[in-house]
């Protein structure tokens, strides 16, 4: 009687989980701040508007900012972490160093926009503890970036004459941005001790450092000009970043004179006096940058991160112009105010569609082809 030999299969291999594909990050430079920055001025400009209503959708948006805030920082901090070759090139680079001044004006439009927007959110006190944490983070790293910045410029950078470009404003408009954010935060402050009127004083420095750099690099921006053309279509976007020390400066100037300080007498005439004809200047060259804008679309303007410069910097004429009303009661102000913040928005809207296709698209985090 003979046995059947019974066969045992073998089990079947195991597949090889699939690997997570992470988002390339080397390529990823401090520009990446931009979209902070426009997304949290959003929410800031909207609340000096006096639209009933708006604030749970204000907050919404203040809530992204936050969001895109710590996405952010996560991700420099891993660039930092595993491509540290590359963020040192960045540094030497003088396309893209300007741009270290952006990571200090994220945290601080943050700040901002949760002491504004998210306090109905997250209480009085977090707000406050937020801002003020996000206040002193921000205010640190942009003097830092005010100084560094415009030191490599110098000794490792060299520029060509003629290369001069808007993007040499940003870091040192942090400081202003600084100065903006902290006199909100005057009246937060105990008022003995004289603690509102050194925290005022000290945004007048912050003030003071931004006008007079903007005075030195703004004739060189447009000297590039007039010499040497219209910038590139790619590159055009940029010039908006003019307005951002102009809307910037009148909002601190405005922001200054409304704290609860010994100086608020003195200060509501000379914000009025300061940023009316700031303010009718960055008009001036908001319609030169959006002509400029029409002749670069025509010619095939690509998008790119740059695009972003649509937002912050007309964010901060809003702010501006509602900070006039408020000084002048005049209706005018709110009106221009009102009428900026419909471009504020329809820029960052059309400058967040297009980075989010980008991002799922792959062609935001690409290297530059070799």
């Amino acid at each position: 009687m003979s046995t059947a030999v019974r066969t045992v299969p073998a089990p079947a291999p195991t597949p090889a989980p699939l690997p997570v594909r992470l988002p390339a990050l080397r390529d990823a430079g401090p520009n990446w701040y931009a979209a902070v920055m426009g997304t949290a001025i959003v929410a800031t400009a909207g609340a000096a508007l006096p639209v009933p209503g708006a604030g749970p959708a204000l907050a919404a948006v203040w809530a992204v900012s936050a969001v895109l805030l710590t996405l952010v920082l996560t991700a420099r901090a891993a660039h930092w972490l595993h491509h540290r070759d590359q963020a040192r090139a960045h540094l030497l680079d003088p396309a893209v160093a300007p741009f270290y001044g952006c990571p200090p004006m994220a945290l601080l439009a943050v700040g901002t926009a949760t002491l504004t927007t998210g306090e109905a959110v997250i209480g009085e006190r977090a707000a406050v503890v937020t801002a003020f944490t996000l206040f002193a983070a921000g205010t640190l790293t942009g003097l830092i970036a005010a100084v560094a910045v415009p030191w490599l410029l110098v000794v490792r950078h060299r520029p060509a004459p003629g290369a001069a470009s808007p993007v040499w404003l940003l870091p040192v408009v942090a400081p202003m941005v600084a100065a903006s954010s902290g006199a909100l935060l005057a009246d937060r402050l105990p008022s003995g001790g004289r603690w509102r009127e050194a925290m005022l004083l000290g945004c007048g420095a912050l003030f003071g450092i931004t006008v007079l750099a903007t005075l030195l690099i703004l004739p060189l921006v447009f000297a590039r000009l007039v010499h040497h053309g219209p910038l590139p279509p790619a590159l055009t976007p940029s010039l908006f970043l003019v307005l951002g020390p102009l809307g910037q400066s009148t909002t601190a100037a405005a922001n200054a004179a409304a704290a609860d300080t010994p100086y608020s007498d003195l200060l509501a005439p000379l914000a009025v006096l300061y940023g009316v004809p700031v303010t009718g200047f960055a008009l001036l060259w908001l319609t030169l940058a959006g002509a400029m804008t029409v002749r670069a679309v025509r010619l095939g303007m690509p998008f790119t991160l740059g695009w972003w410069a649509f937002t912050f910097p007309v964010g901060t004429c809003v702010t501006g112009a509602a900070g006039l009303a408020h000084h002048t009661g005049l209706p005018a102000f709110t009106v221009l105010a009102a009428l900026l913040y419909a471009l504020l928005v329809t820029g960052w809207a059309v400058a967040g569609y297009r980075t989010l296709r980008g991002l799922f698209s792959g062609a935001l985090l690409a290297g530059p082809r070799r």
